[in-house]
């Protein structure tokens, strides 16, 4: 039989390169820490490396659309079952709508128990700082709605809209589902422009430390000690109830779901995490996650759906960051709110902070768009929080981040589209991730673990093949 032959005849592993990307993120933490410092001592030089930031976000978030589609495409159409895919996006949308409330609910109760907007003053100029926040971008829920849908085809990868790509990524995938063996070779293009695409992220990657320096200047520059100091109750409690809320709320159902241990998936992605402390975006990490969560196991169908739509419907720690902003701003004013006033704003902004998931600063601009929307009087307050947002940023990201990592291996578990052994293999770093390609050449045909493989539509190609010569 040729396949038995095949071990015989497969070429030998080469000697693995060595790993230089250890350097990549020690020099970004140098970078963090030199911006820190160059924000204190020189403030308004600092300011002005904002766009050097900014530059290097936009370049990540540049690779965004088409990972995305090279991901769900492959995923998608590779996969026999048209219903898997309906029940994997199900349980993700379900899933993220419950953890969006008990984010809402943990945030609520910390705020309510440390109360720390108390005694504040509310000037003049903090109120003209709130009204202009309240963005022209932020769309009511009809609108974000209709925007998922692109003008062309093509436009969902040029206007960078994550929903967009995903529409028009399903679409694609379950055309190729339906094709058949003709859609083989189409899937083999698109898995080429997808080694494609992630080579350039990699290569992206090492203008990280110029990035992280900009990016963390321009907040320390601009925020100022002052006000950190008169807010750092508030920050303080954010940034402890987000943390409890990964490693009690998130790490209990990993735990008990899926059998792991959080601490060792956040040292998994560990890189990732210190990219996002050092831009303040979320979004920076997007690409990687996706590929990070291909490499632990989970299969295709499963990271391509849950990963961008949790980015943009499973914000937990925009949640919280919500909760505790309204609540803070409330406070300081002098109106503090009634929990029966409480509840229906902060159910009022869950629903807005879907309609307001693209908007740049989309925490802020989230806030400000609900509460002019549902309780207008409270605007004014958040010129309060503008000094320290930048930095609230960082945990909501990061909080945003783990909640979408926990949830893809979380899904990927109930619809039993994960690879428990090679999970373990790759936690216990036995199977390093490739930082030089960000894929498994060697891995399962499309990328996917093992128990996607059986679903890859190779025996009906070479049926098909077979049919074909018989003919």
């Amino acid at each position: 039989m040729a396949a038995s032959s095949t071990p015989d005849t497969a070429p030998a592993a080469p000697a693995a390169k060595r790993d230089r990307t250890h350097y990549l993120y020690i020099a970004v933490i140098v970078a963090v820490a030199l911006g820190i410092t160059v924000g204190l001592v020189a403030p308004d030089l600092a300011v002005e490396l904002k766009p050097i930031g900014t530059g290097f976000v936009n370049l990540i978030k540049m690779m965004i659309s088409p990972i995305i589609f090279c991901t769900i495409v492959l995923g998608i159409g590779s996969v026999r079952k048209a219903a898997k895919v309906g029940a994997v996006g199900g349980i993700a949308l379900g899933y993220f709508l419950v953890m969006s409330l008990v984010a809402l609910a943990i945030g609520l109760v910390v705020g309510n128990i440390l109360e720390p907007g108390t005694g504040l003053a509310l000037t003049d100029a903090v109120k003209e700082t709130g009204q202009a926040q309240v963005s022209a971008e932020a769309k009511d829920t009809t609108e974000f709605l209709l925007g998922i849908i692109p003008t062309t085809i093509v436009s969902a990868f040029t206007g960078g809209e994550v929903l967009q790509t995903l529409l028009v990524a399903l679409l694609a995938g379950f055309a190729l589902q339906a094709m058949g063996p003709a859609g083989e070779p189409v899937l083999r293009g698109v898995e080429h422009i997808q080694r494609l695409v992630f080579r350039i992220l990699a290569m992206v990657m090492w203008a990280a430390p110029i990035g992280a320096f900009g990016a963390i200047a321009a907040v320390t520059g601009s925020a100022g000690v002052d006000a950190l100091k008169s807010l750092a109750v508030l920050m303080l409690g954010f940034y402890i109830t987000c943390f409890l809320f990964v490693f009690l709320v998130l790490g209990a159902l990993l735990r008990i779901f899926a059998g792991l241990n959080i601490l060792t998936l956040c040292k998994y992605l560990g890189r990732e995490f210190l990219l996002i402390l050092s831009t303040s975006s979320s979004e920076s990490a997007l690409p990687r996650l996706i590929a990070k969560m291909e490499h632990l196991g989970v299969s295709k169908p499963v990271v391509g759906i849950t990963v961008p739509t949790g980015y943009s419907f499973n914000l937990d720690g925009t949640m919280i960051y919500m909760t505790m902003a309204s609540l803070f701003i409330a406070d300081a004013m002098g109106t503090p709110m009634s929990v029966g006033e409480q509840i229906p704003l902060l159910l009022f902004l869950l629903v807005a902070s879907k309609g307001a998931a693209g908007v740049t600063g989309a925490g802020l601009a989230t806030l400000a768009g609900g509460l002019q929307s549902h309780k207008p009087a409270l605007v004014d307050g958040i010129g309060l929080i503008v000094g320290i947002d930048r930095f609230m940023s960082e945990a909501r990201a990061l909080t945003n981040f783990a909640g979408n990592a926990v949830a893809t291996v979380l899904i990927g578990t109930w619809t039993k589209e994960i690879d428990k052994a090679r999970v373990e293999q790759v936690l216990a770093g036995r199977i390093p991730f490739d930082e030089r390609t960000l894929l498994d050449d060697g891995h399962g045909g499309h990328g996917g673990p093992a128990p996607a493989e059986a679903d890859v539509p190779e025996p009906r190609e070479r049926g098909g093949e077979k049919e074909l010569a018989k003919a």
